[in-house]
């Protein structure tokens, strides 16, 4: 009996050790320990009674009995095995239709740099009350995603510091940071000593991510690089609208963390040093010589300027782009072959005429009214011209295309193609590299600026290309967007009929399947 009791505690004294080592990691020694001391008196139990259980196991009970046991274990330790092979591989895995818990390559870098503690106050309540019926969704479903969404922030930092605050039941704290009324509720603010960054919920709910990344650069004083468009002489503008702005272009531009402002040389009579890219997209009037000779000195400072010109723009581009070997033609480009239907003044430009290290990512761009940009011996010692969109074999440029008839090529005026209509320039000191991308280009220079309007900027591959292009002047390196990812309330709408079949099925069709498989096996055993 004393010896059955010796056996019992040595099971009790391994499976506490065994629970101990689970959960309390920080006792491993001691876990052992216990865990040692049950195997002894188990061990020691079997040797003084090892007649009795060599019989035991001898008989066909203990025979079973011990094949159970080895099956036991060896599931429980195959159990223990993969557990302890997912702590030390730590793998998430996203099934939402948005990939909405899935942070960008961005968001993580920005995460990894943070060196100082950021705290995030979120002002949540279960369900908002007395508000429109249209903005429910919007309320409540933001809450939910944005405390989700920063848990898993924390994934990859350990400098923030998440608060819920029932800003009903903590009105002072609410009233402290403006939250004064139900239309407030579910915002997060982000806060460090050096500022505080207040997001609403509407905001979360649209472009969460863009929003908390961007705030948390804010607070914690880290400088965003910053994209430029200049202005003054009809340039495409990124706050129009309409079908020639760049409204779209700017909202890509700001999902990937990148400041954007205009740049007015007149008003400001220099480049700003915070300034990532200077966009000059599409002008209708000349410069005047001194703005010019700012962005010619820009330039020569080795200052990244991506160029949009088209067919009838004035000389500027042209004149700014000869001194670093790149003639800038007035035609317009038609080519029969392969165009954007009806026009053919609107080439395609497929993943074969695409900058090699591109071509994957930008398979099809198209150009409505694209001019031709040659190449000629007069590249300053050290840069590198690197042809970026060419036409097919079959266009031409002409300048004097009617819309009113078919174009036809005229050997004597049209320049054959192939042509290219896109350059990217390297500066002295980024040729001198193994890298076989463009990992630091300085100029860039495209015949048209309509492919990255209102109108065409999301249709094919064309937003790809603009910011490659943007990405590859600010980044260094590819440039990985954060999407909008806006949350989605999805409802099952269903016609009548199909109304009534599910809630048939729903209650008939288990019990049918039940009674079927039933009469089958009565069958069979009669």
């Amino acid at each position: 009996m004393q010896i059955a009791v010796f056996a019992i505690m040595g099971v009790v004294a391994m499976l506490t050790g065994l629970i101990l080592l689970l959960v309390l990691p920080g006792l491993g020694y001691v876990a052992l320990g216990i865990i040692g001391l049950g195997i002894i008196l188990v061990a020691s139990a079997g040797i003084i009674e090892f007649r009795r259980v060599r019989g035991a196991l001898a008989s066909k009970r203990g025979k079973f009995s011990t094949s159970t046991i080895i099956l036991v274990s060896v599931f429980t330790s195959i159990v223990l095995l993969l557990n302890a092979i997912s702590v030390a591989q730590y793998h998430r895995f996203d099934f939402t239709g948005l990939s909405k818990f899935t942070l960008t390559s961005q968001t993580k870098d920005v995460l990894a740099k943070l060196d100082q503690r950021v705290d995030v106050l979120c002002f949540f309540v279960p369900k908002v009350k007395d508000i429109p019926e249209d903005y429910a969704d919007i309320y409540n479903l933001a809450g939910p995603y944005a405390i989700a969404l920063l848990h898993e922030y924390q994934n990859y930092t350990d400098k923030l510091n998440i608060t819920l605050i029932d800003p009903e039941e903590r009105p002072e704290q609410a009233t402290k940071y403006g939250i004064t009324d139900s239309s407030l509720y579910q915002s997060v603010v982000f806060e460090t000593e050096q500022g505080t960054r207040f997001v609403p919920a509407w905001v979360t709910y649209y472009e969460a991510e863009h929003a908390f990344t961007n705030a948390i650069l804010e607070v914690s004083g880290i400088k965003q690089k910053k994209t430029y468009f200049l202005t003054g002489h009809g340039e495409s503008s990124p706050l129009d609208t309409g079908a020639t702005g760049y409204k779209y272009a700017r909202d890509a531009l700001l999902d990937n963390l990148f400041q954007v402002d205009m740049l007015d040389l007149i008003s400001t009579p220099a480049i700003p040093d915070d300034c990532a890219v200077l966009v000059i997209a599409g002008p209708k009037q000349s410069m005047n010589e001194s703005e010019r000779q700012i962005i010619a000195d820009y330039l020569k400072a080795n200052g990244t300027v991506f160029f949009l010109t088209n067919p009838d723009a004035p000389d500027d581009i042209a004149q700014l782009l000869a001194p670093w070997g790149l003639n800038v033609q007035k035609g317009i480009i038609v080519d029969p072959k392969s165009y954007s239907s009806p026009n053919k003044t609107t080439p395609i430009i497929t993943r074969d005429r695409i900058y090699a290290y591109w071509s994957e990512a930008i398979p099809t761009t198209y150009f409505p009214g694209v001019t031709a940009i040659v190449p000629t011996e007069n590249v300053p010692a050290g840069s590198e011209l690197i042809p970026l969109l060419l036409t097919s074999k079959d266009s031409w440029m002409t300048d004097e295309y009617s819309p009113l008839t078919d174009p036809k090529y005229n050997a004597e005026k049209d320049l054959k193609g192939p042509l290219y209509i896109g350059f990217i320039i390297l500066p002295a000191e980024a040729t001198d590299t193994t890298v076989p991308a463009p990992e630091s280009p300085n100029i860039a220079i495209i015949g048209d600026s309509d492919f990255a309007s209102n109108t065409h900027f999301l249709n094919v591959n064309n937003s790809d290309l603009f910011l490659k292009i943007v990405g590859g002047f600010a980044a260094g390196k590819e440039l990985i967007s954060i999407e909008q990812k806006v949350l989605q309330t999805r409802r099952l709408i269903l016609t009548p009929e199909k109304a009534n079949f599910l809630r048939i099925s729903s209650i008939a069709l288990l019990p049918a399947i039940v009674l079927v498989m039933g009469i089958v096996i009565w069958w069979r055993r009669r």
